[in-house]
């Protein structure tokens, strides 16, 4: 990720610590609170608008620089061989999605029929992995960093693929929380690639929101699981027709 994006996540990250929102930071730039939400997402900020939104937590950009470089030590990807040892143990996979969305101990424990002694044991796997700190009373801290990810056709990439999308696309889509849209065309090269481009947006607003909702009580967040794809039409339906 380049450095001018991850200083914006990282001024994003200092708001949230000191309870400043995007509302506070619309009245300094004088700007809706929509625009300020697309600039953020965006990821392209001015140095003059960063200056101004670093104010609102008392802090320079200097500060913002050793606050981003702090938090570049914290883990962006796991090797293969612990994203094997994850995905080899559906208890361990469970309670490592649970902690990446800031889950708590107790949380698991109402939700899931797991006892509190594995539980443990699991969270102090992902502590030994660095992806999380567990600290005394069992809390759980995060060590991942803003831009953390699995590994590209890794194992943990290769399981939801092979289990998991089934159980997706067996809904029908047609509850309050849910939509599929299916479109096809034709489009040049150029179209395409700006096309791609909007997906890695909207993907990086699922991020914002995400972060945007973490601190509200468990009962007012759902597990969503969004997916953005577009591939060549490759006329399976009329294979046969094909010269």
């Amino acid at each position: 990720m380049p450095q001018t994006q991850q200083l914006v996540d990282t001024l994003k990250f200092a708001l949230k610590a000191h309870k400043k929102t995007y509302a506070h930071v619309a009245a300094v730039w004088e700007l809706s609170e929509a625009s300020v939400k697309r600039l953020f997402a965006e990821r392209n900020l001015s140095i003059m608008r960063l200056e101004q939104a670093c104010q609102l937590v008392g802090m320079e950009i200097s500060d913002l620089v050793q606050l981003m470089n702090q938090r570049a030590q914290n883990i962006t990807q796991l090797t293969r061989e612990q994203e094997d040892e994850i995905a080899g143990d559906r208890v361990l996979l469970l309670v490592t999605v649970c902690a990446l969305n800031r889950w708590t101990l107790a949380e698991i424990l109402q939700h899931f029929t797991i006892k509190e002694t594995e539980a443990i044991r699991c969270l102090a796997r992902l502590d030994r992995l660095k992806i999380i700190d567990l600290l005394p009373g069992n809390r759980i801290k995060l060590l991942i960093s803003a831009n953390f990810h699995w590994r590209e056709n890794g194992p943990i990439q290769q399981l939801f693929h092979g289990r998991l999308q089934d159980d997706f696309f067996d809904s029908r889509f047609d509850r309050q929380n849910e939509r599929l849209l299916v479109v096809n065309g034709m489009l040049s090269h150029k179209s395409n690639a700006m096309l791609q481009k909007k997906m890695e947006r909207l993907a990086r607003e699922f991020d914002e929101l995400n972060d945007d909702d973490a601190g509200l009580p468990l009962e007012q967040r759902h597990g969503v699981t969004m997916v953005v794809a577009m591939s060549d039409w490759r006329f399976g339906l009329f294979a046969d027709l094909r010269r």
